[in-house]
């Protein structure tokens, strides 16, 4: 990259928000640097690890079902540009068991039909008959969204950076300081002195924006420590794999899984918001409680594995927002800074339709979705996007 170079735009972080925005403002005809402390999907990152659902389901909101659709399609060009198979179309069921989550069950079915999602709901009886291995509890019906899956999220984070860069994108590994002051930025500092000169900058620091922004996003952007399990199968046993196991949300619980893929043992993960943690500092190692926690819940639903081995493990972090709704927005102190993040545990599969909404806003041909502004995001939680 060019130490002299001024760019179009500047995008600071490579993980899924701040790749695909930097491969679409590639593609509208800017010229980009891109940049991340760490390098893309890196074990640090929320954008990190083995796998991603991605789903259409999202009760009665439209406008992520429409984007997590015009995502899939986005997601499976790309894979078929680059040669690389990084979809696994599992299919994604929903498990719906008690009356507190009926409003959200049927907001989904009403809003996939609406919006022409393929999908079928099936009753108690014909998910045990289909799916035998699970343990259904007090569930009563289920919805299976045909198309969705499985997205092999390391790697296709990695795939967007190298389309960015054989695109024309110029990307380095290096931490690049928040601009001071006020007004019009001219260019922004690397911790090791470089100066990186843009027309425009978007932060997509995913959970370092409370650190880079800390008097603006320190008390609006929480941190939250969440573990992920992979456990063994028995040898042999294919009841786990695709395509006899989808991945699945058991929305009562909120517990999600997805099945043996590569061999790496059957995932499933709490999608409780854990305790707050340092994206730099905290320790990947996983806490008893939470394997004890996995465990249980394993052998609930599915009894066959109730002995299984812990094969894997993986700590990450959600970056959420006040109430799981995105941030994209202006920064208030500078002209030409923009904020990106509040993926919130359920961001990653949105990459495309984020990078392309942020492109779009940044280079004026569309504007600001409100919900995603700056001003609505909290500095108390309260989830509302499952």
């Amino acid at each position: 990259m060019s130490a002299k170079k001024a760019y179009d735009a500047a995008v600071i972080g490579a993980g899924v928000f701040g790749a695909w925005t930097a491969l679409q403002l590639r593609r509208a005809g800017l010229s980009v640097a891109l940049c991340d402390a760490y390098g893309p999907a890196n074990s640090r990152a929320s954008s990190g690890g083995e796998s991603r659902l991605i789903r259409m389901g999202y009760g009665a909101d439209e406008n992520f079902t429409r984007w997590s659709w015009r995502s899939l399609g986005m997601w499976k060009e790309l894979f078929a540009w680059t040669g690389k198979a990084l979809f696994c179309q599992t299919g994604i069921l929903w498990i719906f068991g008690d009356d507190a989550a009926a409003n959200y069950a049927t907001a989904t079915r009403d809003t996939l039909t609406r919006v022409g999602i393929p999908h079928e709901t099936m009753e108690r009886a014909e998910l045990e008959k289909r799916w035998p291995q699970i343990d259904f509890g007090e569930a009563r019906w289920g919805l299976f969204e045909q198309q969705s899956g499985v997205l092999l999220a390391r790697r296709a984070v990695a795939a967007v950076v190298e389309a960015a860069i054989e695109d024309g994108v110029e990307y380095s590994q290096e931490a690049v300081e928040a601009p001071r002051g006020s007004g019009r930025v001219g260019s922004v500092q690397t911790r090791l002195g470089r100066e990186i000169p843009a027309g425009q900058f978007i932060f997509c620091c995913g959970p370092w924006m409370g650190k880079v922004f800390p008097e603006l996003l320190g008390n609006r952007i929480f941190v939250t420590r969440q573990e992920v399990f992979f456990f063994g199968v028995p040898a042999g046993d294919r009841r786990f794999a695709p395509p006899a196991m989808p991945g699945w949300l058991y929305l009562a619980d909120l517990f999600y899984g997805m099945p043996d893929l590569e061999s790496r043992g059957i995932k499933i993960a709490h999608d409780k918001h854990g305790p707050p943690c340092d994206p730099d500092s905290q320790e990947r190692v996983p806490s008893p409680e939470a394997i004890a926690t996995a465990r249980e819940y394993l052998a609930k639903r599915f009894p066959a594995l109730a002995n299984a081995p812990l094969v894997e493990a993986r700590v990450c972090q959600y970056e959420n927002s006040s109430n799981g709704d995105f941030l994209v927005d202006k920064h208030p102190n500078f002209e030409n800074v923009w904020l990106v993040g509040g993926g919130s545990g359920h961001g990653f599969k949105h990459g495309p339709a984020m990078g392309e909404h942020v492109a779009a806003v940044v280079t004026g041909s569309a504007k600001r979705e409100p919900r995603f502004s700056l001003e609505t995001k909290r500095e108390v939680q309260k989830r509302i996007v499952f």
